[in-house]
């Protein structure tokens, strides 16, 4: 078959919507207009990061309560340190977070909206993918419009949904990280707002939040909302990345340096590497959070636990050499 006959057969097929109708339906789809009916999607987007906050958080404590000697290696901190260091108390510190809780709330009610999101039909969105990948395949005589349309179907599933996951996680990274770095820079921001989170020298998982109340909402509320914005989430796909913002956010802060938690395998940024920032050593580096490094190794503030030992054999070198 010629290119024109091939580009002929690949038109007719794809100018049909009806013949674009999925294959199949993805674990993760519904048609409900509400996962629940006694629970609006929108209600629920707003209520799953706070349900997620706590409940990890009473997972860590339950372990924090706990004198399990099997977890002794685990614990990146002795128990007693978290106790003594630490310069706020833990009664402050679910106060402070409660009210961060209700602050994310009603922006939430402000932000995400009442009504419905335009719908567009899926075979009419995989129909338009369909008509992007189509053309260089044509230009190379190639004739097999269902693979064009099982490959448009895979993007619009799976491809489209994971890149707006990851450019939002991208998003709230960026955003968290200058805006940290800047409270760390400037001695106002430090001293008035960004100080209320280092009274935490020893981190600890319902602590994840405990900031001022104009940090929590610039730094978390507002830069997940942004995120939300700018890569065009629908309802549940917002859900999801609150919810694992959140879930990220209360484990890098747990205390605790599980090789098997799935949230502390996902990328170097965990609690052992957000535990140095907390430390005097490490107070002016790893600034990235919640998800990836990559700002901190870019910009050369990340620090490891080999740069502290090697920085404490080097002064140790120094005084030596004093004496």
């Amino acid at each position: 078959m010629s290119a024109a006959n091939s580009s002929t057969v690949a038109s007719s097929f794809l100018d049909d919507p009806l013949s674009l109708q999925p294959t199949y339906t993805p674990f993760y789809y519904s048609e409900k207009s509400d996962l629940f009916e006694s629970v609006s999607d929108r209600y629920l987007t707003l209520a799953a990061p706070v349900l997620a906050y706590w409940f990890l958080s009473l997972v860590f404590h339950f372990l924090d309560t706990r004198d399990w000697k099997s977890l002794d290696k685990y614990r990146i901190h002795p128990s007693p340190e978290v106790a003594s260091k630490n310069l706020v108390s833990r009664s402050a510190v679910v106060y402070a977070v409660i009210f961060q809780h209700i602050i994310q709330t009603l922006l939430g009610l402000l932000w995400l909206s009442h009504e419905p999101p335009k719908y567009t039909p899926h075979a009419v969105s995989i129909q338009y993918i369909a008509s992007i990948l189509q053309k260089p395949l044509v230009a190379l005589g190639i004739k097999y419009p269902t693979l064009v349309v099982s490959a448009a179907q895979f993007v619009y599933w799976w491809g489209v949904p994971a890149f707006q996951l990851f450019a939002s996680m991208f998003i709230i990274d960026t955003w968290q990280y200058f805006w940290h770095r800047g409270m760390h820079v400037n001695k106002f921001l430090y001293k008035h707002f960004h100080s209320w989170h280092h009274r935490l020298y020893v981190p600890y998982a319902f602590g994840a939040l405990y900031n001022h109340p104009v940090e929590g909402f610039i730094l978390d509320s507002l830069g997940a909302a942004i995120a939300e914005l700018i890569t065009g989430l629908s309802m549940r796909q917002a859900m999801v990345l609150f919810t694992l913002s959140t879930f990220k956010t209360v484990d890098d802060h747990c205390g605790y340096n599980f090789p098997w938690d799935p949230l502390q395998l996902m990328s170097g940024n965990n609690a052992d590497y957000h535990d140095i920032h907390h430390q005097v050593i490490g107070i002016k580096s790893n600034f990235a959070q919640p998800f990836f490094v990559h700002w901190d190794t870019l910009l050369g503030t990340r620090m490891t636990r080999a740069d502290i030992e090697k920085r404490r054999r080097d002064q140790k070198a120094r005084t030596a050499k004093a004496q």
